[in-house]
């Protein structure tokens, strides 16, 4: 598997990955000679910055999104996502040194860290360099070797779409770290502990409290429910999702809207969803049986007001949309799966009520981009918003026969290139290898 940059320059421009390619991104001829160039130009950067004809091997990990379960994470519910064919891809060579340099295109600056010391360093929070070395501390916390290496990287993974970038990152290097010093051993080191390492070194070293979702989605790959009853030991249910053979594609629209002064409404929602578990003496509305709660919601909408009380209503309902979403992948009941899509869309419309800010009410570019999307997929497809809401994108599930008529409508509205074109991937984050 290890190969010289000379050496996999030659496999790749010879054809010798066209099928991981295929595998990880798709099957037609453009697209794996689009990767063919882009991974050669990342290989060619590595010879740059770090060497020619060093050892190198190549890692990817992906983007990801929410597929259901809108805002049920934070009160230990279940969710439904997705890996996605946009991914970063890393171009990595042991070294001798203790330390990781670590160079991503378009950012200007070389990440070098000392791994000798595995403690968050104030400098580095919030940056990308807090990151490696916190999933370097995860990785020895859990029993696993680290050591140093050389890296170039480039991504794909649209930054502040709701694809989560910055997850792909970090589950890229704890892929790599298990490749390269623990035999990419996956009982040590599975998927899931890989973004469970991941989300550590975000909460603790670069000072985000994010959620489990994310990381995990994008190091299982293909479509996945995690039910987040016990937040240390998430639930994973993985399904193949083959959207192409549906005869559909995967669309990502950016709404352009701004995430400024959204916090509060952020916030709100967990807030809102965590006083109604309250008023049951409980911290998050997963403890609360559901029909207590329904019973209950003449007295709790006093104590907490009737914004939270729907609030609630939504968590219970997606948490279980979310399961029916994937049960009806497996069961290739794909009609079943467009008619929840629709139904959560509606849910965190007028349940959640994320879909634009009352303090803006100006602004509503999300309603907006659903509503174009109703228009022109009326009948056919289905459309949500995804992620946080308030602002940022939708995701639409697109007949083929539709997908230039829909991108135009999108485009023409938000400005060219708006709407992403995606599919699922079945890959999470890994070693590139010819055969997959």
């Amino acid at each position: 598997m290890m190969a010289t940059t000379t050496q996999l320059k030659q496999q790749i421009g010879s054809g010798v990955y066209d099928g991981a390619f295929a595998a990880l991104y798709a099957a037609d001829s453009a697209t794996i000679a689009a990767q063919r160039a882009r991974y050669l130009r990342t290989i060619e950067n590595f010879e740059k910055n770090f060497g020619v004809d060093r050892e190198v091997s190549l890692y990817s990990a992906p983007g990801r999104t929410e597929i259901g379960g809108n805002h049920t994470d934070h009160n230990n519910g279940v969710v439904m996502a997705a890996a996605v064919n946009l991914d970063i891809i890393a171009v990595v060579s042991k070294n001798q040194d203790n330390a990781v340099r670590f160079i991503s295109e378009g950012f200007g600056k070389i990440d070098d860290i000392d791994l000798s010391i595995l403690t968050p360093q104030q400098p580095e929070s919030e940056h990308s360099a807090s990151l490696i070395r916190g999933v370097a501390a995860g990785i020895v916390a859990k029993g696993g070797r680290v050591g140093g290496f050389d890296a170039f990287s480039t991504s794909e993974v649209l930054r502040g779409s709701g694809l989560s970038s910055s997850a792909a990152f970090e589950v890229c290097v704890g892929a790599i770290f298990r490749g390269e010093y623990n035999d990419n051993d996956m009982e040590l080191l599975d998927q899931v502990e890989i973004a469970k390492i991941g989300q550590y070194a975000e909460n603790v070293f670069f000072g985000k409290p994010s959620g489990l979702m994310d990381q995990t989605a994008c190091a299982v790959g293909s479509a996945i429910t995690i039910d987040f009853k016990d937040p240390a030991a998430p639930v994973v249910n993985k399904v193949e999702f083959d959207l192409a053979g549906k005869g559909f594609a995967l669309c990502i629209s950016d709404t352009k809207g701004s995430h400024a002064d959204l916090t509060d409404d952020y916030a709100a929602i967990r807030r809102e969803m965590e006083s109604v578990a309250a008023c049951f003496g409980k911290k998050v509305l997963r403890d609360v049986d559901e029909n207590e709660f329904l019973a209950a919601i003449p007295d709790v909408r006093k104590k907490v007001g009737d914004r939270a009380v729907v609030r609630a209503i939504h968590f219970y309902n997606d948490c279980r949309r979310a399961a029916q979403l994937c049960e009806a992948v497996k069961a290739d009941d794909f009609d079943r799966f467009l008619q929840l899509i629709l139904d959560g869309g509606h849910s965190s419309f007028e349940y959640n009520q994320n879909a634009y800010s009352n303090k803006n009410v100006r602004e509503q570019g999300v309603p907006l981009a659903l509503a174009v999307s109703q228009r022109v997929l009326q009948g056919r497809g289905a459309w949500r918003l995804q992620g946080g809401g308030f602002a940022g994108t939708i995701q639409a599930f697109v007949p083929m026969d539709l997908l230039d008529e829909y991108r135009a409508a999108i485009d023409a509205v938000f400005g060219a290139g708006s709407c992403h074109v995606l599919s699922v991937r079945n890959y999470g984050a890994i070693r590139v290898a010819p055969q997959l």
